[in-house]
């Protein structure tokens, strides 16, 4: 006899839409779907030591600007979301953004990508895979440096448009830290949302293709 748990998760889980009816993979099929004006926002951080931090704002990184070439990588990734998560639609994205939020007392510097499209389907992946890519990439530009650093607290916080409508999500805690120790996600600070991104002008970069 079924637990009450089991019960209880089988009225309350909504249904698994990559899965066929015998358990096998399969992309949704969305050509029955009305298009509508979908928009995502996801957010993540990034710890590292106090050094590596005042080079990165510096341009002391001997690769180069590493926020602008992780703004650029961010939203190429974006873009190429389909080709590397399997049951992702490709789209025809009408607009990528891809900020930086640079936190000094924790040597932490927080990502929000915003992506926009009138489709079928949503672009909530592509902005995870934006967040992730622009977070890799400043790991890469800084490793030989500092191999510590840490990427964390990728989430959802707002999506909108579709059947669904709109999801504004509670940010969530995670237990992770820097290896150096530099204090805690923005979740248990309460920092989200904060005023204009690093280097709004001369280094903020948008997509609209």
């Amino acid at each position: 006899m079924p637990s009450a748990l089991c019960d209880y998760q089988e009225v309350i889980m909504p249904r698994l839409t990559h899965f066929d009816k015998k358990g096998r993979a399969k992309m949704v099929d969305v050509s029955k779907k009305k298009e509508t004006l979908r928009e995502a926002v996801v957010r993540g951080s990034v710890f590292m030591n106090p050094k590596t931090f005042k080079s990165i704002l510096s341009g002391k990184i001997a690769k180069g600007d590493v926020l602008a070439v992780a703004k650029v990588a961010g939203i190429m990734a974006a873009k190429k979301t389909s080709e590397i998560i399997p049951m992702c639609h490709p789209l025809n994205l009408s607009h990528v953004e891809v900020n930086f939020y640079p936190i000094e007392k924790e040597s932490r510097i927080d990502i929000e990508a915003k992506v926009k499209i009138k489709a079928q389907t949503g672009v909530e992946m592509e902005g995870f895979v934006a967040v992730a890519t622009a977070g890799l990439t400043i790991y890469d530009m800084c490793k030989a440096i500092d191999r510590g650093i840490v990427l964390s607290n990728i989430h959802l916080v707002k999506k909108t448009g579709g059947k669904s409508g709109t999801y504004v999500g509670a940010i969530h805690e995670s237990s992770v830290q820097s290896s150096v120790g530099n204090g805690l996600p923005p979740a248990q600070k309460g920092l989200w949302p904060r005023g204009k991104p690093f280097g709004t002008g001369a280094r903020s970069s948008k997509s609209s293709k």
